[in-house]
């Protein structure tokens, strides 16, 4: 796992610039991207296009459809299969139900899929018309699991339409194909779920990791083990909402991660 640091050597999410060891990008077998508008230096971002042209599988979680901004920006629409456009649903009052597309419900990425549920929002997204979409988020009236769908409406962006906010719903998690300058070719799989506390729910957790699978090539489980390592226990999202004080070695196997200080 790498991370972003500050001149403590302590994790800080709001360093665009830092990655820790981008080097071991160079023999990684597939990425999951956690990120949100990097701005890292041409060497360290060298590791990571090198990675992506040696055709590896790439998992783009949440804000990875905006992972970088400058001269880096554009990499969610053009690999992922969109940006950044809205927040569909209310940020933090209305989550997210994944309902899977009935056109996939036998697709091997679901096995051992069921009740997804994220507390982040609905992204507005529109993958682009090679992404095949798995998964829609219906939008909720609360952040409850067992909360109705919302039966609102609201303007999209992209058409300057009217509709109901769930009428259809949004797409989640969709996969493609993407080809690099290399020639070689990589599996994508993104999903707009994937914040921290999201990955309290079971069935996103074994969805991500049966995209792994399926990304390498393998034999998807029929229900794979998705169950903690170690203690998890997120602080809920938000800016500057992350624990102070933690350094990547208090995330080794077998340690439970300090409370961590008090914002500054």
């Amino acid at each position: 796992m790498l991370f972003s640091l500050n001149d403590k050597g302590e994790i800080d999410p709001n360093n665009q610039k830092s990655l820790t060891h981008p080097e071991a990008l160079d023999t990684a077998d597939a990425i999951i991207m956690l990120l949100r508008f990097r701005t890292w230096d041409d060497a360290t971002y060298k590791h990571f296009d090198n990675a992506c042209n040696r055709g590896v599988p790439i998992i783009g979680l949440r804000t990875s459809t905006h992972a970088f901004r400058g001269k880096l920006g554009g990499f969610g629409k053009r690999v992922l299969g969109e940006g950044w456009v809205s927040h569909w649903g209310g940020h933090k009052r209305e989550a997210c139900r994944g309902v899977v597309e009935p056109s996939e419900k036998n697709n091997p990425i679901f096995n051992g899929v069921i009740d997804v549920f994220a507390d982040s929002d609905v992204y507005e997204a529109y993958p682009v018309q090679d992404a095949k979409i798995l998964m829609r988020g219906l939008v909720l009236e609360n952040m409850k699991p067992d909360s109705k769908p919302s039966t609102r409406t609201k303007k999209n962006r992209k058409l300057k339409k009217v509709s109901g906010i769930n009428d259809p719903a949004m797409p989640v998690a969709w996969t493609r194909n993407y080809k690099w300058p290399s020639g070689k070719t990589s599996k994508i799989f993104c999903s707009t779920m994937g914040a921290a506390t999201d990955l309290q729910s079971e069935g996103l957790r074994r969805l991500i990791v049966n995209a792994v699978y399926i990304g390498l090539e393998i034999e998807v489980p029929k229900k794979a083990n998705v169950d903690y390592v170690d203690p998890y226990k997120p602080l809920f999202y938000g800016f500057n909402n992350f624990r102070r004080g933690i350094k990547p070695a208090d995330h080794a196997l077998g340690k439970i991660l300090p409370a961590g200080q008090k914002k500054k």
